[in-house]
């Protein structure tokens, strides 16, 4: 592939039921990027190929005229952000295939936007971010200018939008320790004794989105090694993490790597102990006060970490157990919240896991339902490994 194919805002929209089914515990609409981005990276040069130094939008793609001067792979989380922002598809700034190209007005009209954002930031909040896309669009192609009248009984709490896009949370510092629901907690899912000897788990189940469910597998091993198998009429889709990168494979596609706040979320899905490393997981930790999740009365507990996004979890007040984790990704126009429910926890060889889970992120959300759950069998390294590149198709002499 030869010469920069680039973009400059890609809005990924709310993915199609067909786009799912290639998602665990990824954002489908990474994969939609990845589809998009065909032919969109630039072939590394000599230069480039002489250095470590990780590209920048610029060196990575054509055409940038406002995101400069970031890491190439920050790019697609904007894109996400300004999708989940406006509710839109790449089409509605992009023209298909042909990314690079400033056919469409709505393209020239967001570089614009995101210019006057980093200016109200800069100007009157001491360049903190304050202000985002979401911040007027709330899900809209068009800023909404005028509050909406009351369509239901209002809840009481705080504003849940900038509490989930800040990781904060309006109420002060109260309730058990953070430690003590760490312990608790450990404590409700066997102990450490019994966790310390799981060393790989094999789950079999269903995923489920709309109304449509699909035979999934999913291989754990320690340390933190983790892929699984959606197996859709069209084929596997793949989502592995081997312990330090991961990749995405879908049927028809290239594969792809995993980049930014996706490597984050992988390692935390595949943690077999992560019970056990939660305390040493976070350079502050507060209980912040209780809130109701469906039946549950849970304790909120915010932790933050060194150069990552705050990580929120919700601990049910009487057994313990983990109900509920928000995980945040990073993106230079602003945060993407990822919320896990954890549900139907069962034992398995002393240690009690969810035999449910739902995933739900601003473009939408599948259900996995295990059924079979088998632990410290043989599973092979190599199960992680990315699959090689497919050889080149010879091409004949033109006709």
């Amino acid at each position: 592939m030869s010469g920069k194919k680039g973009i400059e805002l890609r809005s990924i929209g709310r993915p199609r039921a067909a786009v799912l089914t290639l998602c665990l515990g990824i954002s489908a609409i990474v994969l939609i990027c990845a589809v998009a981005m065909g032919g969109a990276k630039a072939q590394s040069g000599a230069a480039s190929q002489m250095t470590n130094a990780p590209k920048t939008t610029e060196q990575e793609f054509k055409n940038i005229q406002v995101l400069k001067g970031i890491p190439a792979d920050q790019l697609i989380p904007a894109m996400q952000f300004i999708s989940a922002s406006l509710g839109v598809e790449c089409e509605f700034c992009h023209v298909q295939g042909a990314f690079e190209k400033d056919d469409k007005k709505t393209k020239q009209t967001a570089r614009k936007m995101m210019d006057m954002m980093f200016a109200i930031n800069k100007d009157n909040f001491e360049g903190h971010r304050e202000v985002t896309c979401y911040s007027c669009h709330r899900g809209n192609t068009d800023p909404l200018a005028m509050p909406p009248v009351m369509a239901a009984e209002p809840k009481p709490g705080p504003d849940e939008a900038k509490n989930a896009e800040e990781g904060a949370e309006a109420k002060e510092p109260s309730g058990p320790a953070a430690d003590q629901l760490f312990e608790k907690y450990l404590k409700a899912v066997g102990g450490a004794a019994a966790i310390d000897k799981v060393t790989s788990r094999v789950m079999k189940g269903t995923i489920t989105f709309g109304d449509r469910n699909i035979p999934i597998e999913i291989y754990s091993k320690d340390p933190d090694k983790r892929i699984s198998f959606t197996h859709t009429p069209e084929g596997d889709s793949i989502t592995a993490f081997d312990g330090h990168e991961g990749w995405l494979g879908f049927p028809k596609r290239p594969v792809r790597d995993m980049h930014g706040p996706d490597i984050d979320g992988a390692s935390i899905d595949a943690d077999l102990h992560f019970p056990e490393h939660l305390k040493d997981m976070f350079s502050k930790v507060e209980t912040r006060g209780t809130e109701k999740i469906g039946d549950h009365d849970c304790y909120l507990v915010v932790g933050q970490r060194e150069g990552k996004p705050p990580l929120r979890l919700y601990f049910d007040e009487q057994s313990g157990l983990l109900v509920r984790l928000v995980r945040f990704g990073e993106s230079p126009l602003g945060r993407l919240p990822t919320q896990i429910d954890y549900a139907d926890y069962g034992e398995a060889d002393g240690v009690k896991i969810p035999f449910r889970w739902t995933l739900a992120r601003p473009g939408g959300r599948f259900t996995i339902q295990v059924s079979d759950v088998k632990q410290n069998v043989p599973v092979d390294d190599a199960k992680f490994a990315r699959p090689p590149a497919p050889p080149e198709e010879q091409k004949g002499p033109a006709k």
